[in-house]
């Protein structure tokens, strides 16, 4: 069965965006040691799933071959097919992009199934913890910026009972940033 990752930049205080939307704590720029991580942790996957509110703003952004970004990376994103999980979308208006409705626990149980490589979660928020509140996701992989913002979109839900998780791995970058590696124990 493919592993369902989750790859989240977040604060130290565990917020993946302030209370609008905002990604100004974000640490920039990234060196060439994350940037190795990166492509080795994306190296298997061969699909990357979105929310819809966050695919309005990703999958364009890519699109247009942002400044800065390598030509690698800006191919791998735009090639690699997407899944955008969404109740008010019927049909993908992108290229390379499909939709998945309905239960959430089954559309990833599906998707996990069908033969292939690994599968990447970028998020947004709601999705995000969704994923984490139905212990969906396989792998955690927690960018820690060396930041607090105090408020915001927390990437961890308030289910209201514990999650455990085990730490596979902690890699700090020369950016400051921090990769914290986790999988969920499971019973």
């Amino acid at each position: 069965m493919r592993k369902l990752k989750l790859q989240v930049q977040t604060t130290v205080d565990g917020y993946m965006a302030g209370p609008n939307g905002e990604m100004d704590w974000m640490k920039f720029p990234w060196t060439d040691d994350i940037g190795a991580y990166i492509d080795a942790l994306t190296k298997p996957v061969d699909c990357i799933v979105l929310g819809r509110k966050l695919a309005e703003g990703f999958i364009p952004a890519w699109k247009s071959e942002p400044e800065g970004e390598s030509q690698e990376s800006i191919d791998w994103m735009n090639n690699t097919p997407k899944v955008v999980i969404s109740d008010s979308l019927t049909e993908s208006p992108w290229d390379n992009a499909v939709v998945a409705g309905g239960d959430l626990t089954e559309a990833i149980n599906a998707l996990k199934a069908r033969p292939g490589g690994d599968i990447v979660v970028y998020g947004g928020s709601t999705l995000v913890s969704n994923l984490i509140a139905a212990n969906l996701i396989d792998e955690l992989h927690l960018f820690v910026n060396p930041t607090a913002i105090g408020t915001g979109l927390p990437v961890f839900p308030a289910t209201g009972a514990n999650q455990p998780f085990r730490l596979v791995g902690a890699h700090p970058f020369e950016c400051g940033i921090t990769a914290m590696h986790y999988e969920p124990e499971r019973a």
